[in-house]
């Protein structure tokens, strides 16, 4: 009430005094449309807000399948398994590309087409990337030798094997097992396992090959890594279906397993030891030459092979692996057949223990020949297959 006798109205929400209850009801609607308003507005801006966050959430993830997504295709372009076809269709590329640059004729690349569906019709090895007779040069070169090196076990033959515009990048695997299967082809031991087998088979024959011996049961879960299927793909193959071949054609071998570094500086002693007492075991005696009736070993580490074809003990007492390297072309090879080598070209080969420091190494060891019974005992066991542990 003020001091005239005036009703005086408060405003609920502000204070706000007035005389006229009229203006005071309008002046509260005011504040109530205001307030409507600002709770319409952050209803809206928390919803704004909810809807920035999700489409966000949905960008992230979208990203994290599209990086995922191309990690898998790098992985399978890496393994060979991304359906880009396998050593014909690579071959055919890359003859193409050389003709597009003009380092070979159009005459030729049909030739080498037509020779090249013909050995993929016989499932033979075309030859073209073949080296023979290094085994036989070496012997000859050790006898005169006598720098440095006390003794030399040595394989039996082997021929040489390189990657071809068909397999650069991804056929180590398959020309080393090329290797193994020219020395035991020269082995009347494995006459009756291979009597199917007289001629080096192609890498696509190779690829149906560890098909057959899946198919046979050898070691399921490497596999289904492989969804069951090598042939017309650029799949990396290692020591396990090496094994799984080898076992399916009655061939007697083993795994090692050389799964960390014996020695300082990651190096593995141990593996070096194997190999020496793998030539020499029934190969002892004085010579300083030995060429054994042993068969060269298969060496794999994590993206290579090789293929371990003797070793050398030094007047010093160390030892030096000698390898064929499926990615030293046949020129290089040929450089060992020179009757005048001073041994320069031995550098190709001769890996010390100080050259070998990978995380792992494993090794298939050929050694005999099976019965039905004792390959058909393998191939269960391959259900989980193992190999022999160093340390």
């Amino acid at each position: 009430d003020t001091g005239n006798g005036e009703q005086l109205y408060e405003c609920p929400m502000c204070s706000l005094t007035c005389t006229n209850i009229q203006i005071l009801e309008e002046h509260v609607n005011l504040h109530l449309e205001e307030q409507n308003f600002l709770e319409g507005g952050s209803i809206r801006d928390l919803e704004l807000a909810q809807r920035l966050q999700t489409e966000e959430d949905k960008r992230q993830r979208s990203e994290e399948e599209k990086r995922e997504r191309e990690e898998f295709k790098k992985l399978q372009r890496q393994y060979g398994l991304d359906n880009s076809g396998g050593y014909k269709q690579q071959f055919l590329k890359n003859m193409e590309r050389e003709v597009d640059r003009g380092r070979m004729q159009p005459f030729d690349y049909h030739k080498r087409k037509a020779d090249m569906m013909e050995c993929l019709a016989f499932g033979i090895d075309d030859g073209k990337t073949k080296t023979s007779g290094v085994i036989e040069a070496l012997c000859k070169y050790y006898q005169d030798e006598n720098k440095d090196v006390r003794h030399v076990w040595l394989s039996t033959g082997v021929d040489h094997f390189h990657s071809s515009l068909g397999d650069q990048g991804w056929g180590c695997g398959y020309r080393n097992f090329q290797m193994l299967l020219s020395s035991l082809l020269q082995n009347s031991l494995y006459n009756d396992c291979l009597r199917d087998t007289t001629l080096i088979p192609s890498i696509p024959k190779i690829q149906s090959m560890i098909e057959d011996a899946w198919r046979e049961g050898f070691d399921p879960h490497g596999a289904s890594h492989f969804n069951n299927r090598l042939h017309g793909s650029k799949a990396w193959i290692g020591a396990c279906e090496i094994y799984s071949l080898l076992t399916s054609l009655r061939i007697k071998c083993q795994i090692i397993d050389f799964h960390k570094p014996t020695g300082p500086m990651g190096t593995h002693p141990r593996l070096f030891e194997w190999v020496l007492r793998y030539y020499s075991t029934d190969n002892e005696g004085g010579a300083k030459v030995v060429c054994t009736s042993k068969p060269p070993i298969y060496l794999q580490h994590q993206g290579h092979s090789h293929t371990v074809v003797g070793i050398e003990e030094k007047k010093n007492k160390t030892l030096c692996l000698l390898l064929f390297d499926p990615g030293c072309p046949a020129q290089e090879m040929q450089k060992l057949l020179k009757q005048n080598s001073d041994g320069t070209s031995l550098k190709l080969l001769r890996k010390f223990v100080g050259s070998l420091k990978e995380k792992q190494y494993q090794i298939v060891a050929v050694d005999g020949v099976l019965s039905l019974e004792e390959k058909a005992a393998r191939c269960h066991a391959s259900q989980v297959l193992t190999s022999e542990k160093i340390p």
